[in-house]
């Protein structure tokens, strides 16, 4: 039985968990103060790694071990292919028992309705806004006009691509794309 045990910021004491993961007989505990937004968790890293076909996971509850649902079921389900358990003290779920198991499919499967609930809403949003006449993506860095402009910049022999992009605060490959998307060829006639 291993522990993992995390608390959000500097300031938070994580005595409560370590207790509990005590009493629920973990013989070794990784605990870490880091944010559960925070995708880099070095302990739980090493917690993960140390696991072997057998051991159990305990965390003392599962917002401790996962910044969603989507990211809980994961972690589980590839603890699961490796043979190793999992235990929530705080919602009572072991993955060693049949029920266990049972109550973790199902919030698998709330998981992945979800995404696809999410996937379903922005497909149809996207067709809605589409059929009012709008598009999708990121507004142009360079209008019509400055595209114009920088192409009669570029008709100079004195002018660099670099200078002009420098002159409309964008990138080289911004500029070159603009000019390709306008239908401008370079170099220029």
């Amino acid at each position: 039985r291993i522990g993992y045990a995390r608390v959000s910021t500097q300031d938070q004491n994580p005595d409560l968990q370590l207790d509990a993961l005590k009493k629920a007989g973990c013989e070794e505990i990784f605990q870490e103060k880091f944010s559960g937004k925070n995708a880099v968790r070095p302990e739980l890293e090493n917690c993960l790694r140390m696991l072997r076909g057998g051991d159990v996971l305990v965390v003392w509850r599962l917002d401790r071990l996962g910044r969603s649902l989507k990211d809980l079921v994961g972690i589980v389900s590839t603890l699961e292919n490796r043979g190793v358990g999992f235990q929530s003290l705080t919602e009572n779920i072991d993955t060693v028992s049949a029920g266990g198991k049972l109550v973790f499919h199902i919030f698998g499967a709330l998981a992945e309705f979800e995404h696809s609930l999410i996937r379903e809403r922005t497909v149809a949003g996207l067709a809605a806004a589409r059929a009012r006449g709008r598009k999708g993506g990121r507004k142009p860095s360079m209008t019509k006009s400055d595209v114009r402009k920088a192409a009669a910049m570029l008709r100079d022999p004195q002018m660099t691509k670099t200078e002009v992009a420098q002159h409309f605060r964008i990138s080289r490959v911004t500029l070159n794309n603009s000019l390709k998307r306008h239908g401008y060829q370079y170099p220029l006639p």
